[in-house]
């Protein structure tokens, strides 16, 4: 392209990350919560910090589990998101989505009696994470 190589490579990891991060886009604006699930995801957003935080200080938990927690806590402590706040509804809904994915593997790997048993907050806020993260659906892969 350019006739240098150090350039051209530059251009296209330059060029791929951008493809990748579109893609991202386009796949968190066909899966974002719709309707009142966005607005009650970020009104449980209070206790879901405290379990996230709590299920990863929790030494009875599969250490893989506990990684993924930290990170999990770390990524959501960054001032930096995969899709910047200003974009309307995708902005806060990719963190929603991957604290969903997040607390999804984690009953895979150590079952929901785990987040009940670490949940801060009321039944009825437990009864609504269950039906916004399908924590009672099975597995495809369990």
């Amino acid at each position: 392209m350019t006739g240098s190589w150090g350039w051209d490579l530059l251009i296209g990891i330059a060029v791929a990350l951008l493809v990748a991060w579109l893609a991202l886009i386009g796949t968190l604006a066909i899966v974002r919560p719709r309707g009142n699930l966005l607005r009650e995801a970020l009104r449980l957003l209070p206790d879901v910090l405290r379990l996230v935080r709590r299920l990863a200080a929790d030494s009875d938990l599969p250490r893989g589990v506990r990684v993924r927690l930290a990170l999990l806590l770390a990524y959501l402590a960054l001032p930096l998101d995969l899709v910047p706040d200003f974009i309307p509804i995708l902005g806060y809904a990719d963190d929603a989505i991957i604290v969903t994915a997040v607390l999804r593997s984690v009953v895979r790997r150590a079952g929901l009696e785990a987040v009940r048993r670490h949940w801060p907050g009321t039944d009825d806020g437990f009864a609504v994470l269950v039906k916004l993260t399908r924590l009672d659906k099975p597995s495809a892969t369990t």
